[in-house]
């Protein structure tokens, strides 16, 4: 095993950050990372001459080497001090110091290492504060956040997942988070989007939209200025158990689809995301259910006339922002039917001109649609002889 390899040299290994963080709170890690105190080169020298497989994934001039085994990745990254940041990536040099190394990591729970023998290295009380469900910089937040500030947004995602209940920050961190919130304007649309979809999925979320507005962090990240914080808490409260794309609970933040254009300007969002964005800026006030015995009928009819891929998708989200859960169960059971008539049958019955079967076919298809797409072929056809 390659722990094995290391212990031979006598270079340390330990699993490190996020891995130790989910262990503590018996959560299955997705991905486990190693931390050394071996350098890229002797880690290479290593696995090389036992043979084991490296994957070149660019992450070496930051210390990290990727190995293949066990059809498994595994990241092993060298201790490092970060020499010179810039807000965004540090340059970084190499230590076989552990103390050092947990020192420049964002968050007490995510500083930790774990040995392999079960030894639990913890300099910064973050397995306390995991216990106590507190979300702290390591240090001191402004200089963690000065390193590189989509850590404000990190804070509030970990606060989204750890934390017990709204309202419980420390007025110092955010009133660090106020004094930088300048700074995520100098970080990419990508990396902030990723960060973003995750608050917007996670727990208390209504809360943590409304911190970044009241902390002045909205405008930088693409938000609108004015966003609807009203509809938000609203939605937020709607959606909390239907699963919603990242989107679907973002779009009740917007009031036009201007807002949606500014956002994908400055977070690149994908054709899809922007898309649900737009359709439900659009549909959200007046493709609502029917008064009476069938309630999903402009749902059902909107799917039926629509020309578009991925409709039925949208009116699913569509259904969680109004927190029609019921309906949405009901929608997502119901097979859209297929038109029972075709040209040919016309053919047959003696309508021979190809317009003409092209305007039967569109009657036929109202009357198909009025009936709540329960009449069949036979039906269908002697309405024609009516008609």
């Amino acid at each position: 095993s390659f722990p094995e390899l290391f212990e031979k040299q006598n270079y340390e290994l330990r699993i490190a950050g996020g891995a130790v963080r989910d262990l503590l709170s018996g959560v299955t890690p997705q991905d486990i990372d190693f931390a050394t105190t071996a350098t890229p080169a002797e880690m290479k020298e290593l696995f090389t001459s036992a043979g084991v497989r490296l994957i070149n994934n660019k992450g070496e001039k930051h210390g990290t080497i990727t190995a293949r085994l066990h059809d498994q990745n595994f990241e092993i990254t060298t201790l490092r001090i970060d020499v010179a940041t810039d807000g965004r990536h540090a340059e970084v040099q190499f230590t076989t110091d552990w103390h050092k190394d947990a020192e420049r990591r964002d968050l007490t729970i995510n500083s930790m290492f774990l040995g392999l023998d079960g030894t639990l290295y913890d300099f910064f009380n973050g397995y306390e504060d995991l216990k106590s469900k507190k979300i702290r910089f390591v240090g001191k937040a402004s200089e963690r956040i000065q390193e590189d500030y989509l850590r404000i947004l990190r804070y509030f995602r970990f606060y989204g997942r750890i934390a017990e209940k709204p309202g419980d920050h420390e007025p110092s961190t955010l009133q660090a988070i106020k004094e930088n919130a300048k700074g995520l304007a100098g970080i990419s649309g990508e990396r902030i989007w990723v960060e973003l979809k995750k608050i917007l999925v996670g727990n208390h979320v209504n809360h943590l939209v409304q911190v970044m507005y009241e902390l002045d962090i909205a405008q930088y990240i693409g938000l609108p200025r004015d966003g609807n914080l009203e509809e938000f808490a609203r939605v937020t409260k709607n959606i909390q158990n239907l699963s919603p794309k990242p989107m679907t609970v973002l779009a009740s933040l917007f009031k036009g689809k201007d807002d949606v254009t500014n956002l994908d300007l400055r977070l690149k969002i994908s054709k899809e995301e922007k898309n649900l964005g737009l359709f439900l800026v659009k549909h959200r006030q007046e493709l609502t259910k029917a008064v009476g015995p069938e309630p999903l009928r402009p749902y059902q009819d909107f799917l039926m006339d629509s020309r578009e891929a991925n409709t039925n998708s949208k009116i699913f989200e569509l259904l969680k922002y109004q927190g029609e859960e019921e309906l949405l169960k009901a929608m997502q059971a119901w097979t859209v039917p297929t038109f029972p008539v075709s040209g040919h049958d016309l053919r047959k019955m003696g309508v021979t001109s190809g317009k003409e079967i092209g305007a039967a076919l569109q009657q036929l298809r109202e009357e198909w649609k009025r009936s709540g797409y329960h009449m069949d072929k036979e039906e269908l056809l002697s309405c024609l002889k009516r008609l």
